[in-house]
């Protein structure tokens, strides 16, 4: 009776053994590659200077692309528009008036030519004086100058309406630029500044990111890059608690061509000098779960 019963308790012993054996084994269990998530971050900087009249977006708020999101002072840029465009009104109107001059410069031409005509045959019958014709062929010619002057005030003109019309839609682009349109779908990461502030040319004022799909960035030995290809369906898994993982689907979007140093912030003692290849995995985030920085490993 005495041996049955130790029989059952070394039986028990060797139960529980075999079970903090396995589950040992599987807490060890490595995955194949480790990393952190990444998104691709957008700044949208201010294309103009001046007061920030009104800031609409905060962090966290989801904003589509095409979006005013922001309006700058755009004061001194309508005044500079409404003074070209007064210019440029002049400028056509000098057009016109010395198209009118020449118009009448013409009839004085034709005119004059007419007269030419009959001193001439009136000198072949010497019925006029050499003074007389040399009189009717200068003013031709005088009229013929003026015309020539007539036209090249009009060839400057218009190109001074070009030049007006250059710099009058550049202000339109500067007007354009007051208005700041979102360039992406996504998440707004960070904001740099408030409404009312005044604001630079290049001014960062926030910082967005399409956190629909993020990049996994892994980094993998040469051993392992035989069996890993672009476009692969991989296994990744992200921390559900302290003690779970939780397991998504991914597919490799970019492997690099070139080897580098294991990063900081992944290697081990062992691997302070090992080579690796870092490897992007794109992992859909319909619900948000995952962060950029957030850590996660690949299994292939």
């Amino acid at each position: 009776m005495m041996r049955s019963k130790r029989n059952s308790l070394y039986g028990i012993f060797l139960g529980v053994l075999f079970f903090v054996m396995m589950s040992g084994c599987a807490n060890n269990e490595r995955s194949d590659a480790y990393g952190q998530f990444e998104a691709v971050e957008t700044t949208v900087s201010a294309k103009a200077s001046g007061e920030l009249l009104s800031f609409t977006i905060s962090e966290g708020e989801a904003v589509s692309a095409g979006k005013q999101v922001a309006v700058i002072d755009t004061v001194q840029s309508s005044l500079k528009r409404e003074e070209l465009a007064s210019q440029r009104e002049a400028a056509e109107s000098q057009i016109d008036n010395i198209d009118a001059e020449i118009a009448v410069q013409q009839q004085k031409l034709e005119t004059a030519q007419k007269n030419l005509e009959r001193i001439r045959a009136m000198r072949e019958d010497e019925a006029a004086t050499v003074q007389q014709l040399d009189d009717a062929e200068g003013k031709v010619q005088t009229i013929q100058k003026q015309i020539e002057a007539l036209e090249s005030q009009k060839k400057s003109a218009r190109a001074e309406i070009k030049t007006i019309g250059a710099r009058l839609n550049q202000v339109k682009q500067q007007l354009n630029d007051t208005h700041v349109m979102n360039p992406v779908n996504g998440t707004v990461l960070t904001t740099f500044v408030e409404q009312h502030e005044l604001v630079g040319q290049g001014q960062p004022l926030y910082q967005i990111a399409n956190l629909d799909t993020l990049d996994l960035r892994v980094y993998i030995s040469g051993a392992q890059l035989p069996s890993v290809k672009l476009g692969q369906q991989v296994e990744v898994l992200v921390d559900k608690n302290a003690d779970e993982n939780q397991s998504m689907s991914g597919h490799i979007s970019w492997i690099a061509s070139d080897a580098e140093f294991t990063p900081k912030m992944i290697q081990t003692k062992e691997e302070r000098v090992t080579q690796v290849y870092a490897v992007k995995v794109k992992v859909p985030n319909p619900d948000g779960i995952l962060k950029i920085g957030m850590p996660g490993e690949v299994n292939f």
